[in-house]
C-alpha cells in the first residue's frame, strides 16, 4: 500500500525540519506535531492561544490529506507547564471536538522556539 506524504499545505508554514506535515497510510493520517507558527515564525502566547493555533494547523493538514476534524481519533499534547496550562487547553479541546478523541498529555522539558504547547494527531476514515 503506497503512502501519501503531505508536505505543502496552504495556510500551514513549511517546517524548517526535514518532515512531512502528515503521512497517510491506508485510511489513517498521522499528523506531525504542530506549534503556534505563522508565516513569520513562532508567535508566543497564552497556552490556550497556542493550542488554538496548533489545532487550526492540525485541522488544515487533516483537510489537505482528505480527512475531517471529526475523524481525528487521537491527540497528543506536549506542555511546558502542564500544571499551569492543562485546564485552559482542556477548554480549547472542548470547543474544538464534539466527540473527544483519545489523548495523551505530558510535560516536555523543552519545545522548539520556546513554545508552550505542541499538538500532534491521528485521523482515521472508516473503511469504505
Amino acid at each position: 500500500m503506497p503512502h501519501l506524504f503531505i508536505t505543502n499545505v496552504p495556510g500551514v508554514p513549511a517546517s524548517p525540519s526535514p518532515i512531512s506535515h502528515a503521512v497517510v497510510v491506508g485510511n489513517t493520517c498521522h499528523i506531525s506535531g504542530q506549534l503556534a507558527v505563522y508565516d513569520d515564525g513562532y508567535r508566543p502566547g497564552r497556552a490556550d492561544e497556542e493550542a488554538g493555533r496548533s489545532f487550526d494547523l492540525v485541522f488544515k493538514i487533516a483537510d489537505a490529506a482528505g480527512f475531517r476534524s471529526d475523524q481525528i481519533v487521537y491527540v497528543d499534547i506536549a506542555f511546558i507547564d502542564i500544571e499551569r496550562d492543562l485546564a485552559a487547553v482542556n477548554e480549547v479541546c472542548r470547543e474544538r471536538f464534539a466527540q473527544f478523541p483519545a489523548r495523551t498529555v505530558y510535560q516536555a522539558a523543552k519545545l522548539p522556539f520556546g513554545a508552550k504547547i505542541k499538538i500532534q494527531a491521528i485521523a482515521v476514515k472508516e473503511d469504505v
